[in-house]
């Protein structure tokens, strides 16, 4: 993004924050600024300059410094939950995996956003979906800070070989791996024994008309609802991928990087992925990685059906922004939110680190439109996506479905559901352990 960009979205910051942002200093640095310790999920280093802008912002009435967390999602809890148990108060601001935010304020980890002007404040205008996992227990402790979906990523000579059209509302699975088959090419989805491998799943048996458990919120009294006919056809979709000649060699070692390696390569026809890849492959033209008509020749369709009669519920992920409930600066750090979450700070963040935005005005910036040309499908996308379970025993539920469904080449329609279904029944009953 330009300078000048730059420059306005600060003064745009500045208008906002100083009135908000003008609370009495209490500790910190040896000039009396109290520094907000900012605990970010890593990125291209984005996150960090929305924490110096806001800091600057401010007026001097705080300093936001960042920390980063591991690059895995599981990984990123465990160290948030180990320094939380504790009361470290050193955690004033948090970039939180939305499955996560129902675990950690049923334990009582984040602060609670009450006042009605700053409930507002933080949810007119964000997208429902990634709204969901705002909240627990009727208050808002995580409001959305980005949002993200994954798409169909598609070559377009293939899908013009096969006869295909990826784009049509009506395409399903099936199709898509059938002419990847018919052409000799593979399919790039996230088939490694980790959260990424739930996502796969969750948007399966969502798109299925079925979710993975019934009232999540009741947490360990929660019953599982894999085992029904969307979780069938759910596995019907993943073992049809796993046997078939679609299949990339590494399925079961495969993130987001090898579908997208899969993908970019000679034998690539298909892939669900993030947004993100649209500008890592430009970069990868950049580097001489791939040439330019291997780039040119992507093409990008809404997440595909599992039943061509019933639209696909593409998955949800993003990130949640949340205040630790053991801060000793609670009001610096509400202030802080009210800078990286306003709709200039999404732009910012969209055009330069790559992650879609949660507020819908964000994609109607000509600046996002020109970076993104598929804006209108993200947006779209994220509106009708479909969260992971909101419940408090979150990560009990994917391992258990991790688990169960790992490798995708032994998933079978009828044993898999049921099984998963048992296994997680006997964890979140405490009959079983993980």
């Amino acid at each position: 993004m330009a300078d000048a960009h730059r420059r306005r979205v600060a003064a745009g910051w500045l208008a906002m924050a100083v009135g908000a942002a003008a609370v009495a200093a209490c500790g910190g640095d040896a000039d009396g600024t109290p520094t907000l310790t900012w605990y970010i999920n890593p990125d291209n280093g984005g996150q960090a300059t929305l924490a110096s802008q806001c800091s600057d912002a401010s007026g001097g009435a705080f300093r936001i410094s960042t920390q980063i967390l591991p690059n895995e999602a599981d990984a990123q809890r465990e160290q948030l939950v180990r320094r939380l148990a504790a009361k470290d108060s050193s955690i004033d601001l948090m970039s939180l995996d939305p499955p996560f935010v129902a675990e950690f304020a049923n334990a009582g980890y984040l602060r609670p956003i009450t006042e009605d002007a700053d409930v507002a404040a933080f949810t007119d205008g964000v997208l429902d979906a990634p709204l969901e996992t705002a909240t627990w227990d009727g208050e808002l402790v995580a409001p959305p800070f980005w949002a993200n979906t994954q798409l169909l990523w598609y070559r377009r000579s293939v899908a013009e070989a096969a006869g295909v059209d990826p784009t049509a509302d009506t395409f399903t699975w099936e199709q898509l791996i059938a002419a990847a088959e018919g052409d000799g090419k593979r399919v790039g989805v996230q088939g490694r024994r980790y959260e990424g491998y739930m996502v796969w799943i969750n948007a399966l048996v969502s798109s299925a008309g079925g979710t993975i458990i019934d009232d999540p919120a009741a947490g360990a009294d929660a019953r599982p609802a894999i085992d029904a006919p969307a979780g069938q056809a759910a596995a019907r979709v993943v073992s049809r991928l796993a046997r078939s000649s679609a299949a990339p060699a590494d399925l079961a070692t495969a993130g987001e990087e090898e579908a997208r390696s899969t993908f970019q390569g000679p034998d690539g026809a298909f892939m669900v992925n993030w947004p993100y890849v649209y500008a890592a492959a430009q970069e990868s033209v950049a580097s001489g990685a791939i040439p330019q008509s291997t780039f040119d020749d992507i093409g990008w369709a809404r997440y595909p059906r599992v039943e061509a009669d019933r639209p696909s519920a593409p998955p949800l992920g993003g990130i949640n922004l949340a205040i630790g409930n053991f801060t000793e600066h609670p009001q610096e750090a509400l202030a802080a939110l009210r800078c990286l979450l306003s709709v200039e700070a999404g732009v910012q963040y969209m055009v330069e680190s790559g992650n879609p935005a949660a507020r819908a005005a964000v994609y109607d910036d000509p600046a996002v439109r020109e970076a993104y040309p598929m804006a209108e499908l993200i947006r779209d996308s994220i509106a009708s996506a479909a969260p992971r379970p909101i419940t408090p025993y979150y990560g009990d539920v994917s391992q258990s479905v991790q688990r169960s469904w790992h490798p995708a080449r032994d998933v079978d329609p009828q044993r898999t559901p049921a099984d998963s279904a048992s296994f997680m029944s006997k964890v979140l009953a405490g009959k079983r352990l993980l």
